[in-house]
């Protein structure tokens, strides 16, 4: 039985102003955890950083990630990243895709129909988890709390993690929080066959903070310490249930969601 793990981390982004702090520290993180707690050997866990996560080496590690998979086999894809929205242009109503930002996202996004595909074929019997701590949807450029709100500085250096669509060549919602996200639609959590596991409802923004004494997302910092606290012991329904409760109790503004079947999230993680 294998177990593979592909951790992407994009911190350095080629635009003014949207760096990040903390998501190479998450897939770094992520990583160890895997190897010292899970037993994942050490060369199954590939690491995509920075200028390494193209959209096409991420869509190589995670065809990597998931070639030769069978039965009794755990797989973990964990990403650490800008997330946005583009507009869907079918269909009556305002409807938008999910994306994740890769490093050369201004041409490239990696949407949520393009993850969807990969998945279909998972074999039976295949666990795989994806853990995306990132925002996927709002209306302002990556960038300090503070430059947001002018005014308002926070002692976390806060951030949030979500590339404005504007900066990109493609079609724009006029007004996203009047959109509804296409992927929730068509693809019931009966339906899949991964665990996902986010740091925020798809109308919110995920916190990129310096917690801890390091900077990390507020979702990795805190399920990282869930994960600890259990002995490295609990379900996905028990970790999801425990990080919401830390994010709310540090006053991060997001809400992590588990989505799946009742039967995954029911058991241990990374088992």
């Amino acid at each position: 039985m294998a177990k593979k793990a592909l951790c992407v981390g994009i911190n350095d982004y080629p635009y003014d102003g949207s760096d990040l702090n903390g998501c190479v520290n998450d897939a770094r993180a992520w990583a160890e955890l895997l190897v010292a707690h899970y037993d994942f050997v050490q060369p199954d866990v590939k690491l995509l950083l920075d200028a390494e996560a193209t959209k096409a080496n991420m869509l190589d590690g995670l065809k990597a990630l998931l070639a030769g998979a069978g039965k009794g086999d755990t797989l973990v894809f964990t990403n650490s990243s800008h997330g946005t929205y583009i507009a869907d242009t079918s269909g009556d109503e305002p409807m938008y895709d999910e994306a994740l930002c890769p490093y050369d996202s201004a041409d490239n996004l990696l949407v949520d129909d393009e993850l969807r595909e990969l998945f279909a074929d998972l074999p039976q019997g295949v666990r795989l988890t994806i853990i995306s701590d990132s925002c996927f949807s709002g209306t302002v450029t990556r960038v300090a709390v503070g430059e947001i709100l002018p005014g308002l500085r926070t002692p976390d250096d806060r951030r949030v993690r979500f590339l404005s669509p504007s900066l990109r060549r493609g079609v724009v919602l006029e007004n996203p929080w009047k959109a509804k996200p296409k992927g929730r639609v068509k693809y019931p959590e009966s339906k899949m066959k991964e665990v996902l596991l986010t740091g925020c409802t798809d109308k919110e923004y995920s916190y990129d903070a310096f917690i801890g004494g390091v900077y990390h997302g507020a979702m990795t910092y805190f399920a990282l310490q869930a994960i600890r606290e259990a002995n490295y012991a609990l379900t996905y329904r028990q970790l999801q249930s425990r990080l919401a409760f830390l994010v709310e109790e540090a006053g991060y503004p997001q809400h992590p969601q588990l989505e799946g079947r009742s039967g995954n999230k029911k058991g241990q993680i990374f088992a």
